[in-house]
């Protein structure tokens, strides 16, 4: 299976007409570029080209009046100024001879993407479009969208195909009001924004967009909007509304399809945005998502107006969607106070929703810090605040950043050191070494009761790290005698090789040695059924679940809201899971975990078990080859005293670990 790739070159001919300061940006350019550069480099040959068709009077319908598709049909044949006096129905849009030519496209390509990715024909894949959709209303186009294509596609998802919930995550950075607006009242279609709002400030200028507008009837709780009060954003503000808003939200969910409103417009350097966030950012994003709905993802273009940003935001985007490792995460130096206040407000809101969040605080008792921001009351001040915007997007268009970092795709993705008359899973590479005398006596001198077996491994395993280390393996996976000797000898190994940090994450009860380990050098983040006493080190975090790993909600809730924030902000250069028997983690819990972790490290990953979970070897496998886990279900709610126990252990933590953090000090602090 691979990852579709939809584009036609026809939807870049239309353009704006006429003069028109809001609309000058939304130019064919803007496709062009982006597929250019996924041809340039190579990824549009990795992908499965996927035609376009255009959308029937029948889809479209799914979701707009009959009365606005009507009214669309007739603009091929409208002059100039008929054109223009249709356009003035409508708020910041624009049409053209051939835009409805070009919006049935649109919507069209979200469908062939649908129907590719349902029939498994591939795995995932994004639709290159213009015009976007995420704006258009039921019957009315706005914000350069004519046709909602991606509620488009997720009507027609659950009329062709039966699924029963989809989640539709919109990182554009304008507030989806169309998406919204089409499914506020349905709980089958979870609807996650965030948006750039500045308390109404910034377009649409909507009071629904705010934080407190959570759906409604049997849609209350799935509708996740997350306003953006300041400009700057990050890295690390995104991805602490993913790892504590929208991941533990979405696991609970348990979406069969997910959609992305991929709009590149919330990246550094876009007039649009004014945001920070470096194009890379997206390819955690993604890979965020990918073991949601058993990887069912579809990625559909929304805005993007940096045409630099944009096409490597696209890129970043598809080659994750290829499965090529992440680069390692930049510039996560926390979120700043007005990310904070916003996630804690949105997490309050939801919080009688979602058994996830019940742990969340409750709304703030202060008024938060951004509420000082002042809609103009004048018509001087609004022609001051427009003045103002010129500025700010000429010192936006002229912002540098570096090129993305380059992604490593080794030639050997997988290599398993298995005991003989174990097979090795399809895919993967049976990894052995010859013998380092040199070596084994050094490890002979290390580990004195170990057998002659033992240190055979243990030198594999040693050269099996340096083959990551060199790129020429991607992850590995180890069947050792001893778990914990062979997470001593990597560690060591990575030591004397003045490797910067390694993750170590340790499920089960099994004790690993933790000696001269507060250094740095490594992280122990370990989940065992184990009371620990008092937190000692910020490099050692024993995370103590009442049923252990069996509860597959409480653990997955400390994987997403503490091990992920915890990684990211680490920034390992290896990371080492190590899994004892009798932990109680079910396969489809262990996969999970796996392919989350693959985010970290440029996903150099190695996994140790005892050589009695032998049965596991396949699944593991499946999950560092880049294969969806499995789906956990609809979670329950975990045990009250699990979430206390975490929520005191994040408290402890969030000192020392900034993204832990999801409330902002009452008295302020510091800003982007």
């Amino acid at each position: 299976m691979g990852t579709a790739l939809i584009y036609d070159e026809e939807m870049t001919k239309y353009k704006l007409l006429w003069i028109d300061r809001a609309c000058k940006i939304e130019v064919p350019e803007r496709l062009t570029v982006s597929h250019d550069a996924l041809v340039k480099t190579g990824l549009a040959d990795r992908c499965v080209a996927v035609p376009v068709r255009e959308a029937t009077d029948a889809d479209i319908l799914l979701v707009h009046s009959e009365e606005y598709l009507e009214g669309v049909k007739k603009t091929p044949y409208l002059t100039l100024e008929e054109l223009k006096e249709f356009t003035l129905q409508y708020g910041d849009v624009y049409f053209h001879p051939n835009i409805y030519h070009c919006a049935k496209l649109a919507a069209g390509a979200a469908l062939q993407l649908v129907d590719s990715v349902m029939t498994g024909k591939v795995r995932n894949g994004m639709a290159l479009v213009r015009p976007p959709g995420h704006h258009s209303m039921r019957s009315a186009a706005c914000g350069f969208c004519v046709f909602n294509n991606v509620a488009i596609a997720a009507r027609y998802a659950k009329q062709k195909y039966g699924i029963k919930r989809v989640l539709i995550v919109d990182w554009d950075v304008h507030h989806g009001q169309g998406v919204q607006y089409c499914f506020e009242d349905d709980p089958s279609v979870l609807y996650f924004s965030w948006h750039r709002y500045e308390h109404q400030k910034f377009w649409p200028q909507l009071r629904d967009s705010d934080y407190d507008c959570v759906g409604k009837e049997k849609g209350a709780g799935f509708n996740v909007n997350v306003p953006w009060n300041k400009v700057g954003m990050k890295n690390s503000d995104y991805l602490s509304v993913f790892c504590h808003l929208l991941l533990p939200i979405a696991y609970e969910f348990s979406p069969d399809l997910v959609l992305v409103c991929a709009g590149f417009d919330s990246a550094i350097g876009d007039p649009e945005g004014e945001m920070r966030a470096s194009p890379d950012i997206f390819a955690h994003l993604t890979h965020l998502l990918m073991n949601l709905a058993g990887g069912k993802l579809c990625a559909v273009l929304e805005g993007g107006y940096n045409l630099t940003s944009l096409h490597q935001s696209v890129c970043q985007t598809v080659q994750t969607l290829l499965g090529d490792p992440a680069p390692r995460p930049a510039n996560l130096d926390g979120p700043c106070t007005s990310a904070l206040e916003s996630l804690h407000c949105v997490r309050a809101a939801h919080r009688q929703y979602w058994s996830c969040l019940k742990h969340a605080a409750e709304l703030p008792s202060y008024d938060i810090s951004t509420k000082r921001i002042k809609l103009p009351d004048s018509e001087e001040e609004e022609e001051e605040e427009r003045q103002k915007t010129g500025e700010e997007e000429k010192s936006a268009e002229e912002e540098a950043w570096p090129e993305p970092p380059k992604r490593f795709s080794p030639p050997v993705s997988t290599a398993l050191l298995l005991p003989e008359g174990v097979a090795c899973p399809d895919g993967c590479q049976r990894f052995s070494s010859s013998d380092d005398p040199v070596l084994v006596n050094k490890l002979r001198e290390k580990f004195l009761v170990a057998s002659d077996d033992d240190l055979t491994t243990l030198c594999s395993l040693t050269a099996l790290v340096e083959k990551m280390e060199k790129h020429e393996i991607g992850n590995g996976l180890a069947l050792v005698r001893d778990v914990s000797m062979a997470t001593v000898c990597v560690v060591q190994h990575a030591a004397t090789a003045h490797r910067d940090r390694v993750l170590i994450v340790c499920v089960g009860d099994a004790s690993v040695p933790r000696k001269g380990a507060d250094d740095g050098k490594t992280l122990l983040v370990q989940f065992s059924n184990k009371e620990s006493g008092e937190q000692k080190s910020k490099f050692h975090i024993p995370v103590c679940l009442h049923k252990g790993c069996s509860d597959v909600s409480g653990f997955t809730q400390a994987v997403l809201g503490l091990l992920l924030p915890l990684g990211y902000e680490y920034d390992p250069s290896l990371v080492l899971l190590a899994r004892t028997p009798g932990s109680g983690l079910c396969d489809a819990a262990w996969q999970q975990l796996t392919g989350l972790l693959q985010g970290l490290a440029q996903g150099h990953t190695l996994v140790l078990m005892q050589e009695a979970e032998k049965a596991c070897v396949g699944p593991t496998a499946s999950s560092l080859l880049g294969v969806a886990a499995p789906p956990l279900g609809k979670l329950h709610a975990p045990l009250p005293e699990d979430v206390e126990a975490l929520e005191r252990l994040r408290l402890a933590l969030q000192a020392d670990w900034k993204l832990l953090r999801t409330t902002a000090p009452e008295t302020g602090g510091e800003e982007h």
